[in-house]
Formats: C-alpha cells, sequence, structure tokens
C-alpha cells in the first residue's frame, strides 16, 4: 500500500514538472510574445485629434493585428520627422502638406504617407474675439504663437502671400504645443497658428471667450491634414507590418469619429493630463475632414505637390510617387 502511495506522489510530481515546463514554452509562443514591437509617435501631444491611437490600444486592434505598439507623444512634424528618419519610431502621425514642403527642401527625402486621416488642411489662424483681429491683414504688427517646428509656419508665406498679408510685419514667438492656448488666453500673443479643430480648448484656455478662425484653406484650397508615415526603409522592410498597423489604426480612427466621449475618456486614461472636453472639441470638429477608409487620392496628391511649388514652397521635382506609398495606401 506504502509502495502503491509513493509511486502515486511520483507520478504526481512529475506530471506537475511536464505541466511547468510546457507551460514556459507555451508562454514563448503567446500571441504577446511573437507580436511585433514599434513605436507611434502621436502628432502633437495627447490630443483629440490623436485620440484614435489610443483606441486602437485600449480595443485590442494592435494586439489583434498582431503588434506591440508603443506610443511616444510627438512633436509637430519637424521633430516627428526626425525621430522617423533616425530609426527610432517606426510610425508616426504627420502633417502631410509639411512633411512634403520639407521633402522639396530635402529634409524628409525617406518618409513616405500611407494613409490620409484628415483629407484637407486644417492650418488656421485662432484669435479671440475683441482682439481686433477678424481677417488676415490684421495680423500686420502682432504676435504670431506657433508650435516650434510645426507645418504652420511653414506654410505661413504662401498663405500670407496670397491673403495680402507683410509676413515680415509678423513676430513669431515659438512654444511647445501644450502651452499655445495659455500664450494666447493671457495675452502673450495676439493668436494662434495652429489647428481649426483646437478652438474649443483655446476657449476653455481663455475662459469661454470665443475664437475668430481664419482658415488657410481660404487660400489654399486642395491640401492634405494629417496622415500615416514611415520612413522607406519602414515601407519596404515589411509592408505586411505596415497594413496591418494601418488598418488597426483607421479601425480606431472609425471608432473614435462614432464614440468622440468615450474616445475622449480613454485617451484621458492612458493620459491624465489630457483635457477631455476639448479632445471631444476636436474630434467633433475633425470630422467633416475625415474619411475613415484612409484614402489617399494620387490626382490629389499631384494637384497639392502643385500648389505648393507655385507658391513656392518646393521647388520643383516631388512627384506623387516620392511623398506616397500607393502600394500601402488604401484606396477606397
Amino acid at each position: 500500500m506504502r509502495g502503491i502511495m509513493a509511486m502515486k506522489r511520483i507520478l504526481a510530481i512529475s506530471l506537475s514538472i511536464i505541466l511547468l515546463i510546457t507551460g514556459c514554452g507555451d508562454s514563448g509562443n503567446s500571441p504577446e510574445a511573437d507580436a511585433d514591437k514599434v513605436t507611434y509617435l502621436t502628432a502633437f501631444g495627447a490630443v483629440g485629434r490623436d485620440a484614435f491611437a489610443w483606441v486602437a490600444q485600449e480595443k485590442g486592434y494592435f494586439r489583434d493585428a498582431g503588434l506591440d505598439v508603443t506610443i511616444q507623444l510627438g512633436a509637430a512634424t519637424g521633430e516627428n520627422i526626425k525621430v522617423l528618419s533616425a530609426g527610432q519610431a517606426q510610425f508616426a502621425n504627420l502633417d502631410m502638406t509639411g512633411a512634403w514642403i520639407l521633402a522639396g527642401k530635402g529634409q524628409a527625402p525617406d518618409i513616405r504617407a500611407f494613409a490620409a486621416v484628415h483629407q484637407q488642411t486644417l492650418v488656421s489662424i485662432i484669435a479671440l474675439e475683441g482682439s481686433n483681429i477678424t481677417k488676415p491683414k490684421d495680423l500686420e504688427g502682432r504676435k504670431l504663437g506657433a508650435a516650434t517646428g510645426s507645418v504652420n509656419q511653414l506654410l505661413f508665406p504662401a498663405y500670407a502671400k496670397l491673403a495680402g498679408i507683410d509676413a515680415g510685419k509678423v513676430e513669431w514667438v515659438n512654444a511647445p504645443p501644450a502651452q499655445l492656448p495659455s500664450l494666447l488666453a493671457s495675452g502673450r500673443v495676439d493668436a494662434l497658428s495652429t489647428f481649426l479643430i483646437g478652438a474649443r480648448g483655446i476657449e476653455k484656455a481663455a475662459g469661454g471667450k470665443k475664437t475668430v478662425v481664419l482658415p488657410y484653406s481660404e487660400f489654399l484650397p486642395g491640401l492634405f491634414g494629417n496622415g500615416l508615415m514611415a520612413s522607406s526603409r519602414v515601407t519596404t522592410a515589411d509592408p505586411d507590418m505596415v497594413r496591418r498597423f494601418r488598418d488597426a489604426a483607421l479601425k480606431g480612427l472609425r471608432y473614435t469619429l462614432d464614440h468622440p466621449d468615450e474616445a475622449a475618456q480613454i485617451l484621458k486614461k492612458a493620459q491624465p493630463t489630457a483635457d477631455v472636453t476639448a479632445a471631444v472639441g476636436e474630434i467633433t470638429l475633425m470630422a467633416p475632414a475625415v474619411k475613415p477608409s484612409g484614402v489617399i487620392d494620387r490626382t490629389k496628391v499631384a494637384d497639392a505637390l502643385t500648389t505648393l511649388e507655385s507658391n513656392g514652397l518646393i521647388p520643383p521635382g516631388l512627384t506623387p510617387e516620392s511623398v506616397v506609398d500607393f502600394s500601402l495606401a488604401p484606396t477606397a
């Protein structure tokens, strides 16, 4: 009897060891272990226009696509491009127009768009009511705030020329993106060159004062806004990974547009300093400029490059294929 009991104990211990070894082996083959680890840069800190990335993460869209995504806060177009080019991130949400201006200057030759987030530029001048800024000409002799290295300053010379502004009479004040609303609210600048979807957050920072918005698109129609981008090294080396990221991110974008309040709360959960009211405002205001399919039309890209070239922002030579990877971009 004792022999039988001893044998049972030995069998139980052996079975436990086998299960332990098997379990360890299974963990190495888990979906999480096999996921592609990538880093993604937001366009502009942690605000509503970027909420879709955290939504894709929270809802498991990245995980289901076989991706382990680290989301880092971006610092506007120019700085984000430096990070992508250096291989310190694989993907970013960038202003496409700004990226193409830099590409024309030879500063972003290896960056390719593979999905559009905003089908039109949202760059605007935003002032507060009572500032006596109601038209572009009113900017002369004023201080204009903008994020360092952003598309707003890159695009301003063409806007100023077409809107009849003497650009030499405008003083620029550079600041990190998060500080822009307080710059305007405190009177340290007279207006901002920023994105129209930020108007609600600016109004809140200004104690409820209403804003005056002068869109660049009034004089520069047909330009793109933000888009998903990567270096050509990434798009060439692993196009399948790019497609999986693209589809998961766009799924997050669709959910965000359909559920702006929930998306803002998900953003707040991931980034406690985020402003929920401002985030909902951004998501709502950007909706008309978004096609959730992420389509990038080749003809529209060609027209946008022609607009930039004809206004002296880029030299001749850029083609749609040099700035967009159409093999990866959605077609509908």
